[in-house]
């Protein structure tokens, strides 16, 4: 018999041979055998077939993934290649932009590139701000952040002008300092509860400067104000430095500053000290009793500084800019200089990314209570 039509061996002889009763069932047994050995065969190339084309799809995809990724790569292990720009949202003269230009010095040694200080000032330190959201995400516009511009403003307008959680990347958190109330020098208060006492008898008469509204030196009046029970004008500046030129002068009462500005002012007696506003004392001027030693009991108004870039910004040139953070804190003539300006650094564990974006989120959270209650919104 013939192997049937259906068969890869049609035409061949039968190997068997006898009664086609006992024969047949064996003979197609075997054609079918051979059928799904040919099928199998053409399974398997159609498998091949199909992996290999998975393979060229996925080295398509790799290699797609591979030309978006490479140019940011590349970048990151040339940068920095051009100057960098720190934006410091004060005027010059102040703490922040004192801290940045000590800084910028020693980054710039590391990093073997420029880093320039540049104060975009204005809006309680909104303008700068906004011009680093709107920068590149190149690691070249660098922005010198505070509890003001990421803290405070998120609350004090009512109406937020960007959002200090998700508009940024966050690079390292590196110093802290304590604020200080001081006053004209002929002011007739020289203790908490006097200034208290002349505030309540006088209010009315007097003024409070800041370095703008919503910044740190505003806040930090206002809720002083608020925890004393009086309502004071309040005369912003365009920065901390024309505001304390004009306490010297005596054009206005007081005003909450950085502590660091304030102590050559104050070792001056070109303005006076009442109390730092903090509830320890600071090294830079230990003899200062602080607010809550003096009857504020829990009054605790310190600032913080830490560098931001844009969102979007390269993680390797945030671990690049993070590690030159580190390095710059930890050079000798730096901590010396920060603490002559009356700023402590933050410890290493401290200094990271991961912890800056946390640290944001929990100080917008930590001062949102006080800003509200307080009544200190402002459109």
């Amino acid at each position: 018999m013939k192997c049937g039509s259906l068969c890869p061996l049609r035409g061949a002889p039968s190997p068997y041979a006898g009664n086609l009763t006992t024969i047949r069932p064996a003979w197609e047994a075997a054609c079918i055998r051979h059928v799904r050995g040919r099928i199998g065969l053409a399974a398997d190339v159609e498998h091949a077939d199909n992996e290999a084309n998975m393979r060229r799809r996925d080295f398509i995809k790799v290699s797609a993934l591979a030309a978006a990724v490479w140019p940011f790569a590349a970048k990151a292990q040339t940068y920095p290649s051009r100057p960098i720009v720190m934006v410091v949202p004060f005027a010059a003269g102040g703490t922040f932009d004192v801290m940045g230009r000590i800084l910028a010095v020693r980054m710039s040694e590391i990093l073997g590139q420029p880093v320039t200080v540049e104060n975009t000032t204005g809006a309680g330190g909104i303008i700068g701000v906004n011009r680093v959201i709107n920068s590149a995400p190149d690691g070249y516009t660098l922005l010198l952040g505070s509890t003001g511009t990421h803290a405070y403003n998120q609350t004090i307008y009512k109406k937020r002008r960007y959002d200090a959680i998700n508009d940024f990347t966050p690079v390292a958190l590196f110093s802290e300092q304590p604020m200080v109330l001081e006053v004209r020098k002929d002011l007739p208060a020289n203790t908490v509860p006097e200034f208290v006492a002349l505030l309540k008898a006088n209010g009315v008469k007097m003024q409070y400067g800041s370095a703008g509204a919503g910044t740190t030196t505003h806040l930090a009046c206002s809720l002083l104000n608020a925890k004393i029970g009086v309502n004071i004008t309040h005369v912003p500046y365009r920065g901390s430095a024309p505001a304390a030129n004009d306490l010297m002068g005596g054009q206005i009462d007081y005003l909450c500053g950085n502590l660091g500005a304030a102590a050559p002012l104050i070792a001056g007696k070109q303005v006076k000290a009442i109390a730092v506003l903090s509830q320890g004392r600071s090294p830079l001027m230990p003899d200062l009793a602080s607010a809550h030693e003096q009857g504020l009991t829990g009054f605790d108004v310190t600032t913080w500084t830490a560098f931001f870039l844009p969102k979007g910004t390269p993680r390797a040139i945030v671990d690049k800019l993070n590690e030159v953070t580190h390095a710059t804190m930890d050079t000798p003539v730096i901590k010396s200089r920060m603490l002559e300006i009356g700023v402590t650094g933050v410890a290493p564990e401290r200094r990271s990314p991961e912890y800056l974006a946390k640290f944001v989120a929990d100080e917008v959270a930590r001062w949102e209570g006080p800003i509200k209650s307080g009544g200190l919104q402002v459109d």
